[in-house]
């Protein structure tokens, strides 16, 4: 156990610099902190957050995570007003034959994975609509990163969740990120996971600003807000799908 804490210890002095990008600092409680810099203090870690600092005592610390960041694709170039945003004829392709408003596809492609086809999460849910690899099966996809089928079958899922929870937008949301079994194990409410309400709201904010710029959408399916549970101590969520 020293060792394990010496290795930390290195790792965090080494690191003490604020963090190009944001890391999960995993508890043995459960609760996960996202920091922007760290460092050890004696038998402490010093821990940057949003709104300051905290300190959270060595044998506390389960493991470091990276967050999942992800690069955005350029816009492809084109003259043709429909096509300037990424994937916009296989989203309005998608958005009709299932019936889900073309706006939220974006929206939820911008959330997990920025527009990127190779996009793989620590999860290991892959491609635009970050699908794991059996909930990709299930839906009889052949390449998990092609585009077409990717899109194609995320669109499924969404549109399968929002029937399911008669369009209530946060609980079909948190069902896509934290999996079904999490909204039932909550009381068919949204899980207390920061991460996916977190994943609610940048998905909310993206929908409802295409939604105010008079984006045009193919295939709408009328969406409420529904409930969303205020963040407190967070469990670990059971990941996309």
């Amino acid at each position: 156990m020293r060792l394990r804490h010496l290795a930390l210890s290195a790792l965090f002095v080494a690191c003490a610099a604020p963090a190009l990008r944001a890391e999960y600092i995993v508890l043995r409680s459960g609760q996960r902190l996202t920091v922007t810099g760290y460092q050890v203090l004696g038998d402490k870690y010093h821990l940057q957050v949003k709104g300051g600092t905290v300190d959270v005592p060595v044998e506390q610390v389960l493991s470091i995570e990276p967050e999942d960041v992800f690069t955005a694709l350029p816009l492809p170039h084109t003259e043709a007003p429909q096509s300037q945003e990424p994937f916009g004829e296989l989203i309005r392709a998608a958005a009709e034959r299932y019936k889900v408003d073309a706006d939220l596809i974006t929206s939820v492609i911008a959330a997990e994975s920025n527009f990127d086809p190779k996009a793989i999460s620590r999860r290991n849910a892959r491609g635009l609509m970050q699908l794991l690899p059996s909930t990709a099966s299930r839906l009889g996809v052949k390449n998990i990163f092609d585009p077409q089928e990717n899109i194609d079958a995320g669109t499924h899922y969404l549109g399968d969740l929002l029937q399911m929870y008669k369009n209530d937008l946060a609980l079909a949301l948190a069902a896509y990120n934290a999996g079904p079994e999490q909204v039932l194990r909550h009381g068919q409410r949204v899980p207390p996971f920061a991460e996916t309400i977190s994943y609610i709201k940048r998905v909310r904010q993206t929908y409802n600003q295409r939604k105010s710029n008079g984006s045009s959408a193919a295939g709408k399916t009328p969406v409420h807000a529904g409930p969303v549970a205020a963040a407190t101590n967070t469990a670990t969520p059971a990941g996309n799908l």
